[in-house]
């Protein structure tokens, strides 16, 4: 029962992280990549970098949704946090909002997740299974 309940728990951890990383990558599919070059070359770097923000954004949640190379998918979502936190939101790593909570809290969450999923991996409900050499 208590093993279930952890699957379950990793299981629901997956979902949610891959649903709304997933979420936040549909729209660059869609309407392109122009702000992310944009931010990539005014931080000094090689513009075609922006396109790995698919790999954080797209392929990563698909990744963690299926149940697949879990572990590694929880660490590109948080690299790829990371990386945009460096890029778009460093000015407000130590500022509160108006409410009162941390300013990047939602980039926290997507960061935290991805680590967490890195750590613990998918359990066995995922296509690669509790503890397969794809999970």
């Amino acid at each position: 029962m208590l093993q279930t309940a952890d699957d379950l728990g990793k299981l629901l951890l997956r979902v949610v992280v891959g649903v709304l990383m997933l979420m936040h990558g549909i729209p660059k599919v869609i309407g392109g990549i122009g702000f992310v070059k944009g931010l990539v070359a005014s931080h000094g770097l090689p513009a075609f970098l922006a396109y790995f923000v698919y790999v954080g954004e797209i392929v990563a949640p698909i990744l963690l949704l299926v149940g697949l190379y879990s572990r590694l998918g929880g660490l590109l979502v948080a690299i790829n946090m990371v990386v945009a936190i460096a890029l778009a939101h460093s000015n407000q790593v130590f500022t509160v909002a108006k409410n009162g909570a941390w300013t990047l809290e939602l980039q926290g969450l997507y960061l935290c997740g991805g680590l967490v999923i890195a750590l613990i991996g998918a359990g066995r409900f995922s296509a690669g299974g509790k503890g397969g050499t794809l999970n």
